[in-house]
């Protein structure tokens, strides 16, 4: 009776070398399944350098339109939401953009107070053909004021106060003293902040302190500076200044659009 040969176990089975099975070229379907992948990956990437492109521009043409109706020294930061913006664009708007803006200048002549950041959420966002006006169906602002920018407008010293919605204003004169009052602070109309509920924390009141707190708390202090169109909500006060929330709607940015 024969007996089986030890290679007999490996009969039929393609070897590639000694010990290496054989591994078939892939099918033509195969094959053109991964071109096809391949040429959908390409495609794909360059949609979305092409649309990053797109965002690229209309990020610049509203930063260039902002810094010509603000006035500011450098441009602002933009941030233009949403997944493709080409689309938007074909649309006639874009959908929701951010904008960042730094030392925006004071044009009022008595007691100029700049904003210190201006952080602005705009919805439907539409450009005209040039890049000198921008127009928002809807914005959401916060203006933040600094305490240094705050002292230098009023001609007191001002800090943060002891509680919740107020600052306190220090009063100095030479040979006379000083006084520190605290206030709150308040939305008034036409953007103004109100200071009201004045009161001594620290000081003898002498009549030439009072005259200098009255002089700087008595009047809301306008912010004359802020986009035409955006009106002063509330007033919240942090350790190292006030913020300032403003809201609008069919608010436009061109040259000499600000608030006066």
């Amino acid at each position: 009776m024969d007996q089986p040969r030890p290679d007999d176990d490996f009969t039929g089975e393609p070897c590639y070398g000694e010990g290496v099975p054989y591994a078939s070229p892939p099918s033509r379907r195969r094959k053109h399944l991964i071109v096809v992948a391949a040429s959908l990956a390409a495609l794909l990437a360059g949609a979305v350098v092409v649309d990053r492109m797109a965002a690229a521009r209309a990020e610049s043409r509203t930063a260039e339109a902002f810094q010509d109706g603000m006035g500011t020294a450098e441009r602002p930061s933009v941030h233009v939401g949403g997944f493709p913006v080409l689309t938007q664009l074909a649309g006639g708007s874009l959908r929701h953009v951010d904008l960042t803006a730094r030392d925006i200048p004071a044009d009022d002549t008595t007691r100029p107070l700049p904003v210190t950041k201006l952080t602005v959420g705009l919805d439907g966002l539409k450009t005209s053909g040039g890049a000198e006006e921008a127009h928002a169906r809807s914005v959401d602002a916060t203006a933040f004021l600094s305490y240094e920018d705050l002292s230098d407008a009023l001609g007191v010293t001002v800090s943060q106060g002891d509680g919740s919605g107020r600052v306190n204003a220090t009063a100095d004169l030479p040979v006379i003293g000083e006084v520190t009052m605290s206030t709150a602070v308040a939305a008034a109309s036409g953007n103004r902040i109100a200071f009201t509920g004045i009161r001594a924390v620290q000081g003898d009141l002498l009549p030439p302190l009072k005259a200098v707190v009255d002089e700087a708390l008595a009047e809301p202090l306008p912010l004359r500076n802020i986009p035409e169109g955006l009106r002063l909500r509330s007033v919240t006060t942090t350790e190292s200044g006030i913020e300032a929330r403003f809201t609008g709607r069919s608010v436009t940015f061109r040259p000499g659009s600000s608030s006066a």
